[in-house]
């Protein structure tokens, strides 16, 4: 069996995660082809990465208006989508309309309409799309499936699942252009579409109705005016006022960042390192969301951006008795350090308590690598020999679109103070 041919498109911070993959472990199940993107700077960037870094050839670039160019001279098998949220579908649509399959960063995409054309061309074409929910394969994550799948506290009828996100992680999401709606649908599709699709994969339910507040309550000029800041500035790289601002990212300081944003800067405009405490922020940082299920059960959610540890709670109640995770996570920047390091395990335990037995500690085995060890096992499980996966981990576009029709539905019962079926979103079928 030959190796799988792969482009990949969007060559900002999550792109290594892959082709740092297929050029290193995967390298003899594997190959790149191309990268493509709008910015040349940060393509010759990804390329000098291969070679340097993986040992790698660099492979052919072409910009995002070459896409179509690039499938009918190379025939990738698979296009891998790590570009900006909002532009997800375009890529994810025309690769299978060209005849690749795709593996795509999470959220697949931002809005009801977008995931409708996903959906309809994988109906029109009969190509696989592989979302890839790293949470999925986290040691820790698969023990709670397996003690829910195996009946440990009967059938789940509610989960309280509550996510911090720190001053280091959670605010990197509103220096970058994650901070505008538009761009990633706010962070109930961009970041919690990992927690909502792992309620889903935990349930197995997928959501029905969702109600849900949120706000802007501590990022923004507004917010810091009313703390008494006076000190702003548009962005931290060689602005005084930034300096001894422990929400200041500085480009300069770090060489990965500086050559991937910094130097990119002129081919188009995008500066990584915007004040927090700026205008034009139309993201929440503070969010609240209850779900039904399919299957009767309820979700209690909360998100929050600006806490002082990184990691999360969480609680299933069932008519046997009752789940509790307790989690602490490594923080990080994205593209800021070692890619090990995102979403690290810092302590992790998982407690059962019987209704009518001794509370007991579940034991699993930690998990190296990013994401509390899922990232080595999501990669091997796209680019490896396949393994039998009993979990059934591998999420396909229905995954990834039951995953974000939560964060979609949340948002418009925001914007509309309503509760919102899922099923006025989208059609399956």
């Amino acid at each position: 069996m030959g190796k799988k041919t792969y482009v990949l498109v969007g060559t900002g911070g999550r792109a290594e995660f892959f082709y740092g993959a297929i050029a290193g472990r995967f390298r003899e199940t594997a190959e790149l082809l191309a990268f493509c993107d709008i910015n040349r700077v940060r393509m010759d960037y990804a390329n000098r990465m291969l070679r340097e870094k993986y040992d790698y050839p660099e492979v052919q670039t072409y910009s995002s208006d070459r896409f179509d160019e690039m499938i009918a001279e190379l025939k990738p098998d698979c296009v891998i989508v790590t570009s900006v949220d909002r532009t997800h579908y375009l890529y994810i649509v025309r690769a299978m309309e060209l005849g690749c399959d795709v593996i795509t960063e999470k959220p697949m995409t931002t809005d009801a309409e977008k995931c409708q054309e996903i959906l309809d061309a994988v109906a029109r074409t009969g190509r696989k799309v592989r979302v890839s929910f790293n949470y999925r394969y986290a040691p820790h994550h698969t023990k709670i499936r397996e003690l829910i799948e195996d009946g440990a506290i009967g059938d789940v009828t509610s989960v309280h699942f509550e996510w911090l996100l720190n001053t280091k992680h959670g605010a990197d999401y509103f220096r970058r252009w994650h901070r505008d709606k538009r761009n990633s649908g706010g962070l109930l599709v961009h970041k919690s579409t990992h927690h909502f699709d792992l309620v889903n994969f935990w349930i197995g339910s997928q959501p029905e109705t969702v109600f849900a507040m949120g706000d802007l309550l501590f990022y923004g000029r507004e917010n810091a005016e009313r703390r008494g800041v006076t000190k702003f500035y548009d962005r931290a790289t060689g602005n005084p006022n930034a300096e001894g601002d422990p929400f200041a990212l500085t480009l300069d300081d770090n060489e990965h960042l500086k050559a991937m944003y910094l130097d990119a800067e002129s081919e188009d405009g995008y500066r990584r390192d915007q004040s927090v405490f700026g205008d034009g922020i139309s993201i929440e940082d503070t969010m609240s969301v209850t779900v039904r299920y399919q299957n009767r059960a309820l979700l209690t959610y909360s998100l929050n951006a600006y806490l002082p540890w990184e990691g999360y709670r969480i609680a299933f109640n069932g008519t046997k008795g009752r789940i509790e995770a307790n989690v602490v996570e490594q923080s990080y920047v994205n593209s800021g350090g070692d890619k090990a390091l995102e979403g690290a395990l810092q302590g992790a335990s998982i407690l059962v308590f019987p209704m009518f037995g001794e509370p007991y500690k579940a034991e699993f085995e930690e998990g190296e690598g990013g994401h509390g060890g899922g990232d080595p096992v999501l990669l091997n499980d796209l680019f490896g020999e396949p393994v039998e996966d009993r979990f059934n981990r591998a999420a396909d576009h229905v995954d990834g679109a039951r995953s974000i029709l939560t964060g979609i539905a949340a948002n418009l019962s925001m914007a509309q103070e309503r509760a919102v079926k899922v099923s006025e979103l989208v059609r399956f079928d």
